[in-house]
């Protein structure tokens, strides 16, 4: 089993955002995460790099056989070789001040084994072993973990020439083979937004995902949650299909960038607890059905579990704040997202979106009803996409054309599932609320939250379009982005060696000293939260109000938890400031009334 050479890892952000993130941080041992699921945008990337490759791109049309799965694997082969092409080159290189070899060694934390050699290396005069050290410092040089992403939720169904169902051949389904058919071997897959019966099914008739030994397999299996009840049925489903899970990778339910799973009110430290607490029952609950499964399968079984790593991200902004998370919580790698959009030498993202993103403030990043699949999801106001969107608006042509159509979920007017972003839902969603007689503001409410609806799939690829140069949808360009609340306290451009300084407490690029501790400033998005709930609860609404007595109890005993945390921070300032930042969240939700 590989061990990573960084604490951290950058995790998967929009679509395009990440798409060609392993190729620019790999080869620095750094792990990072890209989505596989909008087929398009990855032939749109096998275009561009073939061409800095100067050989032939033969494009894969969608007039041929599997070509979803296809474009995947090409793809990530292209990304593999990439990788291994970079790597190789670092090893050749000469420890010249400012070199990439260099800048692998510079950027590791300072406590690592391999960083504490580097610097006896840089201590001996020539003519010593310096070029036997420099020699063994090469070859210890291994490329961070290429891992995909896929959103179990994003995963309809095509259609053969004849309208027939393609087995096997839904979005998710198809991307999850094109990954299994990959070279890649220092691999993950991370499935979010939870159980897809039919494609963790699926997952079970792929061998790249069988252990070949102890805690090695030819694909790792990671499993992205936001707390144990999830990991654990998650968990044991795929254990008693002889499937085990690598990784549990925590993120929280509200202080994260993308699409937001709200917990019933849980807080990630009181979640990190619990795993912490449970991890070995865990382990033990997985390990007994998967061997159980793996004995019926007469496949070969192991004395001992396999290795589980507990990883965290979600609205993570200082080395204070990460080292909290190794320390008391023991986790394996933290996950710095938001951040890294501003870092062009790790992400993907033009020019005008990157000069936004500097520029935001708190009140800049929404929790949107922005996304069509019903998912609430944060969203920076102000982006040329949003700009596009309130024009058609004021044009009276609400509604964008659905290309792509993979969050196509809606049957209310037609048999075939559309869009709620397309034109064709919200022309005829806004004339039958026209017919219902609805007061001024009841008219106002409904229709404000079928025009918020945006295409995301063109919107969260279209960064490819300004910094490639290379068109993914004809006539559309402009960008949606959907950095955490994080971003708010982060306001330049920085190279990635600045911004690994920041991790590991070399460098400070934190613009606000009033930044909430990470604990703080998710409490704050779920008291937002439950007020915006408690706003729209109805006197008749009596599961609302149930959902929302559980939700503030659940608050309760998380502010609890963390008024028993202060003395784990670094200094008294720190102390003070969530000591007094818990007090005010504490009083806020006293003052917060259920019917």
């Amino acid at each position: 089993m590989t061990i990573p050479v960084h604490r951290f890892h950058i995790p998967v952000m929009g679509l395009a955002f990440t798409v060609d993130t392993p190729i620019k941080v790999a080869r620095f041992g750094i792990s990072s995460v890209m989505s596989i699921i909008e087929d398009r945008l990855l032939e749109t990337m096998r275009q561009y790099y073939y061409g800095q490759l100067k050989e032939p791109y033969i494009p894969i049309s969608d007039r041929e056989d599997d070509y979803r799965a296809r474009r995947v694997t090409d793809y990530l082969n292209l990304v593999d070789r990439l990788v291994q092409d970079g790597v190789n080159t670092l090893k050749q290189a000469a420890f010249d001040a400012g070199s990439e070899l260099v800048r692998y060694f510079e950027m590791l934390p300072d406590d690592s084994f391999l960083k504490s050699q580097y610097r006896q290396m840089l201590q001996l005069e020539p003519g010593t072993d310096k070029h036997g050290l420099q020699t063994w410092l090469r070859q210890q040089i291994r490329p961070g973990s290429i891992d995909v992403n896929i959103m179990t939720k994003v995963d309809k169904n095509n259609v053969d020439a004849s309208g027939a169902v393609r087995e096997n051949g839904s979005d998710a389904v198809t991307a999850l083979r094109g990954y299994a058919n990959s070279t890649l071997t220092n691999s993950s897959v991370i499935f979010s937004a939870g159980l897809n019966p039919r494609l963790f099914n699926y997952l079970e008739s792929l061998p790249a995902f069988e252990a070949t030994g102890l805690g090695e397999f030819p694909k790792k299996v990671v499993i992205k949650v936001s707390d144990y009840r999830s990991a654990l049925i998650q968990g044991k489903y795929l254990a008693k299909k002889g499937i085990w899970v690598s990784e549990f990778r925590i993120e929280s339910g509200l202080n994260c960038g993308g699409h937001a799973f709200a917990t019933d009110g849980f807080l990630l430290g009181p979640i990190l607890a619990e795993f912490k607490a449970r991890k070995a029952e865990l382990t033990d609950a997985l390990f007994g059905l998967y061997t159980q499964a793996l004995t019926q399968k007469g496949k070969q079984t192991f004395a001992e579990p396999h290795p589980l790593r507990i990883t965290v991200q979600g609205g993570i902004g200082t080395p204070a704040e990460a080292d909290l998370l190794h320390r008391l919580y023991d986790v394996d790698s933290t996950g710095w997202g938001t951040p890294f959009l501003l870092v062009p030498e790790a992400t993907t993202v033009d020019e005008p979106t990157l000069n936004r993103l500097c520029g935001a403030r708190e009140t800049d990043v929404v929790l949107s009803k922005a996304s069509p699949l019903g998912v609430r999801f944060y969203y920076l106001k102000g982006t040329s996409s949003e700009r596009e969107k309130l024009a058609r608006i004021g044009r009276g042509k609400p509604g964008s054309p659905c290309t792509e159509k993979h969050l196509i979920t809606n049957t209310e007017f037609t048999e075939q599932p559309i869009c709620m972003a397309s034109r064709v839902y919200q022309k005829q969603k806004l004339a039958q609320l026209a017919t219902l007689n609805l007061n001024p503001d009841a008219y106002q409410k409904q229709a404000a939250d079928v025009l918020e609806k945006e295409c995301l799939c063109v919107g969260l690829s279209n960064s490819v379009t300004h910094v490639y140069g290379t068109p993914f949808v004809k006539n559309r360009s402009s960008v949606t982005i959907c950095p955490g609340p994080n971003i708010a306290y982060f306001s330049r451009v920085v190279s990635l060696q600045t911004m690994t300084d920041h991790i590991y407490g070399r460098t400070d690029l934190i613009s606000d000293r009033n930044r909430p501790h990470m604990f703080l400033n998710e409490l704050t998005q779920y008291l937002n939260y439950l007020a915006e709930q408690l706003n729209e609860l109805r006197p008749e609404d009596t599961k609302r109000a149930t959902y929302c007595r559980e939700f503030a109890k659940n608050l309760a005993e998380g502010i609890a938890y963390y008024s028993h945390l202060a003395d784990e921070l670094p200094s008294p300032s720190d102390r003070d400031a969530f000591a007094l930042g818990l007090a005010d969240a504490q009083q806020r939700l006293h003052s917060l009334t259920i019917r």
